[in-house]
C-alpha cells in the first residue's frame, strides 16, 4: 500500500563529513528501519578538527522543499537540527503548522555540549516563542536547559524543576540531558518528564572518548524514528538513550581529532 512504510524528516543542516547534521539523521533513520528525507536549512564546510565555513539557505528554498515532500509523502514524524538564524526559525515554524508532519522532536542547537552559544538572542527568543510550544519531545543539553530556564542544574530535583518550566513553555515531554564533559565521573544521568507529569530517570556509564560528534543528532532521530513506528513516547526515549551509548561506546576509527558516534555499531532495535 501507497505511504504506509514509516516516514520520518529531519529538518537540519548538512555536515559535510558525516559526523552530524541531516547525514548523521539519516545513517540513524536506516538503522531504526525507517524512510528518511530531509529538509536541508544550512550547510557547513568541515571536519574533525573544527567548521570553517557556513551557509544558510535561502527561506524561499526551505518552503519548496517542505511543499514538494508533503505532496508525496505521508510523514510520520519529524525533528529538528541546526536552525541557524530567526528567519529560518520562522520558516520552519510556519511550515510545521501549515503541513501535517506528525509529531515534532526538538533538538534545540543552541549551545554545544561544551558550552558554546551556537544562536544569537534574538534566533533564541524565536526558538523558545514559535518551536517550543509546537514540540511533542524536546531534547535539550545540560546548558540548554540552564539556558532556558535559567535554573542552575546540580541535581536530578534541579533538573525535574527544569523540565517542568520547559513543559510551561509549551513542550509536551521533555527529556533534559545530563552533563557528560568531566572525566572523573562515572555515569550519564537524564531526566525524562512526560505529559501526563510522571518522571524518570536514564543513567548509562559515562564513556571518556573523543569521537562524541552527532550524539544529540542520533539521540533526537532516534526518538522521532520510534515515534513513527508508534512505539511510545516513553519507550522510544529509552531506545534511543541505549542505542546513542551504544554508539558512543564502539567507537569508530575515523577522522584525526574530534570523531564521530558510530552508527554502525551492532545493536538491536
Amino acid at each position: 500500500m501507497v505511504n504506509q512504510f514509516p516516514q520520518v524528516l529531519t529538518i537540519a543542516g548538512s555536515d559535510c563529513d558525516g559526523s552530524a547534521g541531516l547525514q548523521a539523521d539519516m545513517n540513524t533513520f536506516q538503522r531504526c528501519g525507517v524512510y528518511g528525507m530531509s529538509v536541508l536549512t544550512a550547510a557547513v564546510a568541515g571536519n574533525s578538527y573544527g567548521i570553517f565555513a557556513s551557509q544558510p539557505m535561502p527561506t524561499e528554498f526551505i518552503d519548496k522543499q517542505f511543499a514538494v515532500l508533503t505532496e508525496d509523502f505521508q510523514i510520520n514524524a519529524c525533528k529538528t537540527g541546526m536552525l541557524t538564524d530567526t528567519k529560518t526559525i520562522e520558516t520552519v515554524a510556519r511550515n510545521y503548522q501549515k503541513y501535517d508532519l506528525g509529531p515534532l522532536v526538538l533538538d534545540p542547537v543552541i549551545i554545544t555540549k561544551h558550552g558554546d552559544m551556537l544562536l544569537e538572542e534574538d534566533a533564541f527568543e524565536t526558538l523558545k516563542e514559535k518551536l517550543i510550544p509546537q514540540a511533542t519531545v524536546l531534547t535539550p543539553n545540560y546548558y540548554e536547559a540552564v539556558k532556558l530556564t535559567g535554573i542552575q542544574i546540580e541535581s536530578t530535583t534541579d533538573a525535574l524543576k527544569a523540565a517542568q518550566i520547559l513543559q510551561k513553555m509549551g513542550a509536551k515531554n521533555v527529556m533534559v540531558k545530563g552533563k557528560h564533559n568531566d572525566k572523573q565521573q562515572t555515569k550519564v544521568t537524564d531526566l525524562v518528564l512526560l505529559e501526563d507529569k510522571t518522571s524518570f530517570t536514564l543513567s548509562e556509564p559515562f564513556i571518556n572518548t573523543t569521537h562524541i560528534n552527532g550524539t544529540g543528532d542520533l539521540l533526537s532521530a532516534c526518538i522521532a524514528a520510534e515515534i513513527a513506528k508508534k512505539t511510545s513516547i516513553a519507550d522510544a526515549i529509552k531506545q534511543a538513550k541505549k542505542f546513542v551509548t551504544a554508539a558512543i561506546a564502539d567507537q569508530l576509527d575515523v577522522g584525526h581529532k574530534y570523531g564521530p558516534v558510530n552508527h554502525l555499531v551492532k545493536y538491536s532495535f
